[in-house]
C-alpha cells in the first residue's frame, strides 16, 4: 500500500521546526532526509526512523518499511516534540558514522 501525501504533510509539519529537512518519493512512499542524510521515511503511512544507538532509549516499536528490508523504528506522531527529539537522535547516530 502506497503512502499517501496527507500523511508526510503531517509528518513534515511536525518536523517543521527542525532545520534541513527535505523528502524523495520513491515507489509510493516517501524517503526523508536532513541535511542530505537519509534518517527515515513514511512507508504505509507509518513513519519510521533508522535505528542507531541513539534511538534505543526511545523503546520504540521495530517495524519493516517493506517486504525484505531492514527493520526500522515506528514513530508515533502524536508528541510533536517527541517526534522532533527522536528524529535529531537519529540522525545523530547516522552523522556519526560519516
Amino acid at each position: 500500500m502506497a503512502s499517501g501525501k496527507e500523511f508526510l504533510d503531517y509528518v513534515l509539519e511536525l518536523l517543521v521546526k527542525v532545520d534541513g529537512i527535505t523528502f524523495k518519493k520513491m515507489m509510493g512512499e516517501y524517503l526523508l532526509y536532513k541535511d542530505g542524510t537519509l534518517f527515515g521515511g513514511v512507508y504505509d503511512d507509518r513513519f519510521l526512523v533508522k535505528e542507531t544507538p541513539y534511538t534505543e532509549r526511545f523503546g520504540l516499536r521495530e517495524a519493516l518499511p517493506y517486504e525484505g528490508a531492514k527493520p526500522m523504528l515506528e514513530v508515533d506522531v502524536e508528541d510533536e516534540e517527541l517526534v522532533k527529539e527522536i528524529v535529531s537522535e537519529a540522525f545523530k547516530g547516522l552523522s556519526s558514522k560519516k
